[in-house]
């Protein structure tokens, strides 16, 4: 029986990628992080050191603390973060139960997260008025990579410039890492390179697959997609609007459609 306040994989795998999942923080030492790199989706490094540090910033937030085996580290923190007015649970097994356990395409892969900026924020450009792509490109990032990402709709002119003027990441432009390849698209750029490939997110990319490049017959779930895209081309609208309203009408049914055939 896992030990109070505490989570297990098995429950924390069906909590990431929804709009309410915990926050994840990774206190790994930086020796056992050196072994394995790679992190649990939209987790956090953080230093079980200074947590008196940083502690009261997650005050009222729903915490899980990830350390190699959920013993000393991810306790300690835990409980720093309860006693600072978090909601924090220890990962029942820690980092190594979760590669364990959790199955492919659960671990993200660091190597093409970009930098992140003095507000712990990443920072991404594209071209304005988005649709298919560049609606589900943000919605991935924020569920599995970096829930504190910001994203920049800029003139389809002017996005290399704002990228280098702003220490942006361009995507879903031509000549770029995070771009179209082939007969796929950017979002399953993202998926792999992301070493995002579970089914479900391997399905969902399918389906955007479908809408973004004119090929509805892929899935009948692309059809519908690329159907209702066109509600992120509200005119006066701001690109957060804008981008809130296409992702909640046209991505929010579909992703746990895809959990449930994986089920």
């Amino acid at each position: 029986m896992p030990a109070p306040d505490t989570i297990t994989t098995s429950q924390l795998s069906r909590l990431i990628g929804l709009p309410d999942a915990p926050l994840l923080l990774d206190v790994r030492t930086e020796d056992d992080y050196a072994t394995d790199p790679r992190l649990l989706p939209a987790s956090f490094r953080r230093d079980a050191r200074t947590v008196t540090n940083w502690a009261a910033d997650y005050a009222g937030r729903s915490v899980v603390v990830i350390c190699q085996r959920g013993l000393k580290l991810s306790q300690g923190v835990a409980a720093w973060l309860r006693q600072s007015g978090a909601m924090a649970e220890v990962l029942d097994g820690g980092f190594e139960a979760w590669v364990k356990s959790a199955g492919i395409g659960t671990l993200l892969r660091p190597d093409h997260i970009p930098l992140r900026n003095n507000q712990d924020q990443t920072v991404w450009v594209t071209r304005a008025r988005p649709k298919v792509d560049r609606i589900a490109c943000p919605w991935l990032i924020r569920r599995f990579v970096d829930p504190n990402a910001v994203f920049l709709f800029v003139a389809p002119s002017e996005v290399t410039a704002v990228a280098e003027r702003f220490n942006a990441t361009p995507f879903d432009i031509e000549e770029v890492f995070w771009s179209h390849r082939g007969e796929r698209c950017t979002f399953d750029a993202m998926v792999e390179e992301f070493g995002l490939e579970s089914e479900p997110l391997k399905r969902l990319a399918l389906i955007v697959r479908g809408a973004d490049t004119a090929r509805p017959d892929l899935v009948p779930e692309s059809a519908g997609l690329l159907a209702a895209s066109p509600v992120t081309h509200v005119p006066r609208r701001s690109g957060a609007a804008r981008r809130s309203h296409g992702a909640l009408r046209c991505l929010l049914p579909l992703e746990p459609r895809c959990r449930r055939r994986d089920a």
